[in-house]
């Protein structure tokens, strides 16, 4: 069934990963995923999403055993990541892979800035053959800028580096018809096309033992997937492979119509009000028009007040707009550079830039 992805985040919730009476790590199940992405892990983009780290951490403080302060769950959290972080390293590198650990907050995808810094980064790592595990930075999250759960940091991620599918590893094969734990006549929901109201309301009824997110958080991180072109898989975590073995029988499929590029080119045709505009030479814009990427030397003229992450009209030097994109730069030092080779943006504004105004990947080209 994922044969003919190529960039996956794959969600590991805290009832796959960890003993819920004992509180800790299932080392045989990690190691058994680790062997299973090992063999898709070099002709596909893998992310790893790994809850945990607060009820692996939650046993050392005060011996506590529910944590209701913040404080106390910052801290649990504090104790438990390097133990993830560090189990995760030794069980990929057993099969030679090498892994990244990536802390975020609801405030790394709000805020564009932040947003954009770790797209490149996860980017950076993947073309490096290196495997990002992300989790939720819980110890300096408040309550304002969290998640909640990693269902919705995974959709953040998938929606953030273009992801054509995410795989929800949980404690159930997917999504049923009623709770399954309380009704033994349930039926599991195999394909889901649309996510309408009884979907919604069903998936309330189905919860977690050990994990902060629900069936719900599961929906409605398929929901925020499928608009963005990206399919979602909610399957059970409790098989000898769990991400190669995945079947109809053992997991719900929400399928998307859409591709992450198409979704994303028509956010991109859709943004009625560019914050400025780049005026290029024809060089430039024959370029642009064979998929190549916006560089400095280029450009002839900037207009507009715009901030780096903002969408900007690209027009010819004969001030026609034949495409948009996404500003690496804000306008003040896209002004510095414009008609400069990129080996000279370090020395003109003092530190390491993009080499591109607009890469390529952010570029959509008009019907003109």
């Amino acid at each position: 069934m994922i044969n003919k992805f190529k960039n996956i985040v794959i969600k590991i919730g805290s009832t796959s990963i960890i003993d819920p009476k004992t509180k800790k790590l299932k080392s045989k199940w990690i190691n058994n995923f680790c062997n299973d992405i090992s063999k898709i892990h070099k002709k596909k983009n893998i992310v790893i999403v790994c809850s945990g780290a607060i009820a692996l951490g939650s046993k050392m403080i005060l011996n506590k055993k529910i944590l209701r302060r913040l404080e106390d769950k910052q801290a649990a959290a504090a104790i438990g990541q390097i133990e993830l972080a560090y189990i995760w390293k030794q069980k990929l590198k057993k099969y030679k892979i090498n892994a990244a650990q990536i802390l975020l907050t609801l405030d790394d995808s709000e805020v564009r800035r932040r947003y954009l810094n770790a797209r490149k980064t996860i980017l950076s790592l993947h073309n490096n053959n290196v495997i990002p595990v992300i989790n939720e930075n819980d110890t300096v999250a408040t309550e304002e800028i969290r998640y909640g759960d990693n269902d919705r940091l995974a959709a953040r991620v998938a929606q953030m580096i273009d992801a054509d599918l995410l795989i929800l590893l949980s404690d159930v094969d997917g999504l049923y018809n009623s709770n399954p734990n309380k009704n033994k006549n349930a039926q599991k929901i195999n394909e889901v096309y649309k996510i309408n109201k009884q979907i919604e309301k069903i998936s309330n009824k189905q919860t977690s033992n050990l994990g902060s997110g629900g069936m719900s958080t599961k929906i409605w991180a398929a929901k925020i997937c499928m608009s963005n072109g990206c399919t979602t898989i909610i399957t059970n975590s409790n098989k000898k492979r769990p991400v190669t073995n995945i079947a109809l029988n053992n997991s719900t499929i929400f399928y998307s119509k859409n591709t992450p590029t198409s979704s994303r080119k028509k956010w991109l045709l859709n943004h009625l009000h560019p914050s400025g505009s780049i005026i290029v030479d024809d060089g430039a814009k024959k370029a642009i028009i064979r998929n190549k990427s916006l560089l400095p030397a280029g450009v002839i003229e900037i207009k507009g007040k715009f901030n780096r992450g903002d969408v900007i009209s690209v027009l010819s030097s004969k001030n026609i707009k034949f495409a948009v994109g996404v500003s690496a730069y804000d306008y003040n030092d896209a002004r510095k550079i414009i008609g400069k080779n990129t080996k000279d943006i370090k020395m003109i504004l003092g530190y390491e830039g993009r080499n591109e105004i607009i890469h390529k990947d952010d570029l959509v080209k008009l019907m003109i």
